[in-house]
């Protein structure tokens, strides 16, 4: 039956890249999807090697089917099926929008307690790959929950403010947008952190100067859903990574992934 899996850095002497198995039983599979990695093959992106799925596909020596998807700058729990008929069951899960998304991000400022954004968000087209989509398609209705959960000031002066503030929200997305969250905190005036689309470059080029880190600070951290087949709840957690847990400590907030789960 279902297992979780340990979250650890796997390598192989002599074999590819390894993903971090966070999940799996033997219909499915998750993985921890570093920052920048694509989930799959794409035209617009011709020049790539790696994908989450291909990878994972050589990891285990089968075919993989994903059932949702994360952005490529976004790092966190990826879930895959290990059969077509796997897939179609667990899209009906997504689709039914039973599925719970939990999302951490770094933003700018000071973001209030909670918040819950019910804004309509238009479809987001590509020149290429929608060039023959429809063009002029109404708004579709798109709503996130928001929690802050902690925040912080440095007495660094940038632009014209003479400090610059920082807060950690929790993202509870009821809807799956395209870009919803980084679209839904920028319209609340508190972009994501490394949000080259829809952030604030000077923050980021201050962010990527001072901290090193050059990144969207976007993290998928858990999924929960019914099994199709068991029926039992699922909950599959991804880890922020040292990386992500160091800058917490310089912020000053709690450093340990147990403080964030």
């Amino acid at each position: 039956m279902a297992q979780c899996v340990t979250a650890l850095r796997l390598s192989c002497i002599g074999v590819g890249p390894m993903l971090e198995i966070v999940y799996q039983d033997e219909h499915y599979v998750a993985v921890n999807k570093p920052s920048g990695l694509l989930v799959h093959r794409s035209f617009l992106d011709k020049h790539e090697t790696q994908f989450a799925m291909q990878m994972l596909r050589d990891q285990l020596g089968q075919h993989v089917f994903p059932v949702h998807r994360l952005d490529r700058p976004t790092s966190g729990v990826l879930l895959f099926a290990l059969s077509s008929e796997a897939a179609r069951d667990m899209n009906q899960v997504f689709i039914d929008g039973t599925v719970q998304k939990r999302y951490l991000a770094l933003v700018r400022g000071f973001a209030p307690a909670d918040v819950y954004v019910d804004k309509p968000l238009k479809e987001q087209l590509d020149k290429i790959a929608d060039k023959f989509a429809d063009q002029d398609k109404a708004p579709q209705e798109a709503q996130t929950q928001f929690n802050c959960l902690h925040q912080a000031t440095l007495n660094i002066p940038l632009g014209k403010y003479p400090s610059i503030r920082y807060s950690l929200v929790e993202c509870f997305p009821k809807t799956g947008r395209k870009h919803q969250i980084r679209r839904h905190l920028n319209h609340l005036n508190h972009p994501i952190i490394g949000d080259v689309n829809h952030g604030d470059n000077k923050q980021n080029h201050f962010f990527q100067d001072h901290f090193g880190i050059r990144r969207l600070m976007l993290f998928a951290t858990e999924l929960k859903f019914l099994h199709p087949y068991s029926q039992q709840p699922i909950t599959i957690r991804a880890s922020l990574g040292e990386g992500m847990l160091n800058l917490c400590k310089q912020l000053g907030w709690p450093d340990t992934e147990k403080d964030y789960q």
